[in-house]
C-alpha cells in the first residue's frame, strides 16, 4: 500500500490459525491473529513493525472460571454506580426534591436496580455484546426544559409536602408518562429497522453538536452543587484527574489465581478502573473531616452546611433493608405533548451515542461489528428497558456507558457472562434500600466536582466525533460553528425570561419553550439541516471515515475469511436458543430484530440463505457444528 502522504510503501502481512475444516470454530478455540507490517522508506530503511490483534484474555462468547465472576463483575458494577450518581441527585434538584434525603434514597435505588435489569435484557437478547446499561444524561436537559414551565416551578418550601400528593410525586408523574410514551416510539424504531433509514442522514457533523451540548448545557448542575463548597469540589475533580490521567497507567499488585500458576500476584490498573469511586470516596472522607472538626457550619441556611455528612444519617437509620421497586408505585403517570417532544429528542439523541457504542464495544472486544439484525434489536430492547424505567419511576431512561466500554481495553474482559454477572450486582444494589441511603450521604459539593469531570468528558466525546470530518473545509468550520454558537445561545435566550414565546396558543407555546429550551436539540436539529442541504462530499462530511470505523476490514475477504467471520457473527449475536429454529421459518427473514434477517431490500441470493435446506441437526446449513457449550444466555 503506498502512502501518498510521506512516499513509504507498506506490505502488511496477516497471519492467524485456520479454522476447523469440520465447521465453524467453537467458542473455546483461541484465534490468534497476527499482522506484521513492512515499511519501506524512501531512503531504502526497512522498518518491521509486529502487531498482535488478540487483545483480550476473554472474548465475548468465552465464560472465565466461576471463581472469578463476582470480581470481574464487581468492577463493572462499580463503574456503573460512579457513572449513575449524580442523575437522580439532579433529578430530585428539579422535582422539588433537593431537601427530602429520602426521596433521593429512592431515586437512587431504583436507578441501580434499573441498571441491572436493563444490562441483563441487553446481553441477553439484546445487542448481546459486553455493555452496561446505566442513566442516561440526554434525557436531562428535557427535563430541565420541561420544569421551568410555569406549571411545574417549584412551590414555596413550606408547602411542598402540605396535603394530598407532594410536589415530586406530581412531576415525576409527568416525567415518567412522557418516557413512556418515547420509549415506545424508540422500541418501534429498533423493532421495524427504522433507524438505519435515519441514520442515512445522520453524519458526524449532527452527531457532535448534538452529544457536546448535552453536556455544555448543564454548566448549572456542576455550580449548583459545586457552589456548596468549592474547595471539595475542586478537590474531587483533581482527585479524578490524578486517578486516571497521572495514576492510570500504574499497575498495582493484587492477588490473583489461575490454573497454570495458582495463587499468584498480578499487576492490575486499579486507579483506571475505579478512578472515580476511589474520588468520591476521598471527597467523602474529607468532609467527614470537616464535619467532625466542626469546620462546617450546622446552620441549614449556609451553604456550606450541604457539605455536611450527617444531614442525611435520619434516613439511613430509618430506610428498609429491601424494597421491590413496582410499576407506577408514585401513581398514574401524566403526559403533555411539550414533555413528549422532549423526550422523543432525547431518546434520538441515545440512540445515536448507543449505536456508536455498539460498534465501539464489538472493536475493543475482539468481536466482528454487529450486523443490522443485532443492532435493531439492541435499540429495541434498550426502549423496552426505558419503559420499564418510566413505569417504576426511575426518572430517566437507559443507555449503554460508554465508560465500560473502555474499561474492557483496560481489564481485557470482553466475556458477556460477566457483564449478566455485574448487572445482578446491580439488581441487588437498587433492592437493597440501605444502600442507597447510604449514597445520600455524600455531600453535594463531591457530587459538583464529579458532575464537572463527567459533564466535561462527555462533551469531549462529542467533539472527538469531528475527527472523522474535514476540518480544512470552509463548509464544516461555517456548519459546525454555527450549530454550536445557536445551540447554545437560542435556548439561553427563551429559558432566560418566561413567556418570550407566544404563539397565542398554550400547548404550541410549551412545546416550543421544551424544544428550543434545549441544546441538544436546537444544535442537533440546525446541524442535520445544514450537513444535509450544504453541498459537501461524503469523505468531507465524514461518512466515509466513519462507515469505514464501522467494519473490521477495509479491503475484500477470502471465502475462509467470510466462513470464520460468519463464525463469529453467529457465536457473538445470535439469540440463545432459539436461532436454529428461527432460521427455519422463511418468514423471519424478513423481521428485522431476528438473526434471519438480511435486510428489506437485500439481494434475492442473500434471502436465499435463510431458506436453505436444514441439517440433520435441525440448524440451517452452515451452522450444523455451531457449539454454544453451555453458554445458552
Amino acid at each position: 500500500m503506498k502512502d501518498s502522504d510521506n512516499n513509504n510503501t507498506t506490505l502488511s502481512i496477516i497471519m492467524k490459525n485456520p479454522s476447523p475444516t469440520n465447521g465453524p470454530r467453537k467458542r473455546t478455540e483461541s484465534r490468534e491473529v497476527q499482522e506484521i507490517r513492512v515499511v519501506i522508506k524512501d531512503d531504502d530503511d526497512v522498518n518491521v513493525e509486529y502487531e498482535d490483534n488478540d487483545h483480550v484474555i476473554y472474548r465475548v462468547h468465552d465464560t472465565p472460571p466461576v471463581y472469578m465472576w463476582p470480581v470481574y463483575g464487581m468492577q463493572q458494577a462499580f463503574m456503573c454506580v460512579s457513572g449513575a450518581l449524580s442523575v437522580p441527585f439532579l433529578i430530585s434538584n428539579y422535582i422539588c426534591a433537593n431537601e427530602l434525603p429520602e426521596v433521593r434514597a429512592q431515586l437512587l435505588s431504583i436507578t441501580f436496580f434499573m441498571c441491572g435489569v436493563a444490562t441483563l435484557l441487553q446481553t441477553i437478547i439484546g445487542i448481546r455484546l459486553p455493555i452496561i446499561q446505566g442513566a442516561s444524561y440526554a434525557f436531562l436537559p428535557p427535563i430541565v426544559a420541561m420544569m421551568q414551565l410555569d406549571q411545574w416551578k417549584c412551590p414555596a418550601p413550606e408547602e411542598v409536602q402540605e396535603g394530598g400528593d407532594a410536589a415530586w410525586e406530581v412531576r415525576i408523574r409527568e416525567i415518567q408518562g412522557n418516557l413512556l410514551v418515547a420509549s415506545v416510539i424508540q422500541v418501534v424504531l429498533g423493532g421495524t429497522g427504522m433507524v438505519g433509514l435515519l441514520l442515512r442522514f445522520i453524519g458526524p457533523v449532527t452527531i457532535a453538536p448534538t452529544i457536546a451540548l448535552i453536556g455544555m448545557g448543564f454548566t448549572s448542575a456542576v455550580t449548583d452543587f459545586a457552589e456548596k463548597h468549592w474547595g471539595v469540589a475542586a478537590f474531587t475533580a483533581a482527585m479524578v484527574l490524578l486517578f486516571s490521567l497521572w495514576l492510570g497507567k500504574l499497575r498495582v499488585p493484587v492477588p490473583s489465581y489461575s490454573k497454570e500458576n495458582g495463587c499468584h500476584l498480578t499487576r492490575f490498573p486499579v486507579f483506571i478502573v475505579v478512578s472515580v469511586l476511589l474520588a468520591v470516596g476521598l471527597g467523602w472522607l474529607l468532609c467527614l473531616i470537616l464535619t467532625v472538626s466542626d469546620a462546617l457550619p450546622t446552620n441549614s441556611t449556609e451553604p456550606a452546611y450541604r457539605a455536611r455528612t450527617d444531614i442525611s444519617l435520619n434516613v439511613v437509620n430509618t430506610a428498609p433493608w429491601f424494597k421491590f421497586p413496582y410499576p407506577f408505585q408514585f401513581g398514574m403517570p401524566t403526559v403533555s405533548l411539550a414533555g413528549f417532544f422532549g423526550m422523543f429528542l432525547a431518546t434520538m439523541s441515545s440512540i445515536l451515542e448507543s449505536m456508536g457504542d455498539y460498534y465501539a464495544a464489538a472493536r475493543v472486544s475482539g468481536a466482528p461489528p454487529p450486523p443490522q439484525h443485532a443492532v435493531n434489536r439492541g435499540i429495541a430492547i434498550e426502549g423496552l428497558s426505558s419503559v420499564i424505567s418510566g413505569m417504576i419511576g426511575a426518572g430517566h431512561a437507559t443507555t449503554s456507558y460508554s465508560g465500560n466500554v473502555a474499561a474492557i481495553a483496560v481489564t481485557r474482559i470482553a466475556s458477556r457472562r460477566v457483564f449478566q454477572v455485574a448487572g445482578v450486582i446491580l439488581v441487588l444494589l437498587g433492592v437493597l434500600t440501605k444502600f442507597g441511603a447510604v449514597m445520600t450521604l455524600i455531600p453535594d459539593p463531591v457530587i459538583g466536582g464529579l458532575n464537572a469531570v463527567l459533564l466535561g468528558t462527555l462533551i469531549a466525546v462529542g467533539i472527538a466525533t469531528l475527527h472523522f470530518v474535514d476540518m480544512n473545509s470552509p463548509r464544516n468550520v461555517t456548519v459546525i460553528g454555527l450549530t454550536f454558537m445557536l445551540g447554545l445561545a437560542i435556548p439561553q435566550w427563551v429559558n432566560a425570561k418566561p413567556g418570550r414565546i407566544n404563539t397565542g396558543d398554550e400547548k404550541a407555546d410549551q412545546v416550543l419553550m421544551v424544544l428550543l429550551g434545549t441544546p441538544m436539540f436546537v444544535g442537533g436539529l440546525l446541524g442535520a439541516i445544514l450537513d444535509n442541504l450544504a453541498p459537501g462530499t461524503g469523505e468531507e462530511r465524514g461518512f466515509t471515515k466513519f462507515q469505514q470505523k464501522m467494519t473490521s476490514h477495509t479491503g475484500p475477504l477470502t471465502e475462509q475469511q467470510k466462513a470464520d467471520e460468519q463464525s463469529d457473527v453467529a457465536l457473538t449475536y445470535d439469540l440463545p436458543l432459539v436461532s436454529a429454529c428461527l432460521r427455519r421459518i422463511r418468514c423471519c427473514a424478513y423481521v428485522p430484530f431476528l438473526p434471519s434477517f438480511k435486510g428489506f431490500f437485500a439481494p434475492k441470493s442473500e434471502k436465499d440463505e435463510n431458506e436453505k435446506p436444514v441439517a440433520a441437526n435441525g440448524k440451517a446449513v452452515g451452522y450444523e457444528n455451531q457449539t454454544y457449550e453451555g453458554d445458552s444466555l
